[in-house]
Order: C-alpha cells, then structure tokens, then sequence
C-alpha cells in the first residue's frame, strides 16, 4: 500500500522570549478559531504571538492580543487583527488550565503558532510561572557557562 504525502509541521510564528521570562511548567497543543482571511494572513507567515497572552471568558480560553494582520486581497471581507481568537480545547484541559490559573497564580502563554501534518492551525499553549530577576540572571549564566563549556572542549579536541 502506497504511504501517503504528509505535510510537515510548518511553524508561522514562535514567541521566543517566553522560555527567558517564564518558567514553563506544562505545554498543551489547542486548535484555534479563525476566519477564512485570518488563515491565509497566517499562511504568509507574518503573524506575531510575542506580546500576546490566554485569558478564561465564561468558561471558554481566549487568545489575546496575537496580531494577524489584514490579507491584502480580501477587501472588505478582511479581519480586525488584534481581536480576541477562541482557543479549542477540551473541557478537561479548560478546567485544568483555569484551576492553575486561579489557585497557583499561573500564566497562559502561546510559545508556537502553527500549521500541523493535516494542514489545521494549532497554537502550542504553555502554562507557565513569571521569573523574578535573580531567575533570569541565573539562566543566562548556565547558558553563558554551557555554551562556553562547549567552545572549551572543541577547542581541546
């Protein structure tokens, strides 16, 4: 039997910062809402998840402040680009998520936007707690520390 073409993941947008600023306890992959212009603005791959954050409304996750800017070829159909997107998860996973949310002063931070094997746009939702400074520093000395480790023993052979 012949295998089918899959499509690779494709990554659109990825919040970089996030793994800096937060300490990331637990990931969890969600679908999102979008409208037929919004997918093809994300397509292109200018879409940005960095300043954005997931908040709990009526018992449902939202995604706010990503901005997707306007497809150019939709006219008067397009989209606003900093509205609020409905996350799609599962009602076990929205409880979970607004629990820690509420009870251990956690955080909801998108760390990818992308497209999955069958083409749909999944956002990989991470819960996570915001580092103090004191954290920061002492990340950026372990990676200063191994990424020095790493010059030491090619230098050495």
């Amino acid at each position: 039997m012949a295998e089918k073409n899959e499509r690779p993941i494709k990554v659109v947008a990825e919040n970089r910062k996030a793994r800096f600023n937060y300490a990331i306890e637990d990931t969890v992959e969600a679908g999102i809402s979008l409208t037929g212009t919004e997918v093809k603005s994300v397509r292109g791959g200018k879409s940005t998840i960095a300043e954005s954050y997931a908040d709990s409304r009526g018992g449902e996750i939202w995604l706010i402040n990503a901005n997707i800017p306007e497809y150019l070829q939709a006219n008067r159909f397009n989209h606003e680009p900093k509205r609020p997107r409905k996350l799609l998860l599962h009602r076990k996973q929205i409880n979970k998520l607004m629990g820690a949310v509420e009870r251990q002063g956690m955080t909801l931070i998108p760390l990818k936007l992308y497209f999955n094997e069958k083409g749909r746009a999944k956002l990989l939702l991470a819960l996570a707690k915001g580092k103090q400074l004191h954290d920061k520093r002492e990340t950026e000395k372990k990676r200063d520390w191994s990424r020095e480790k790493g010059r030491l023993l090619r230098a050495r052979g």
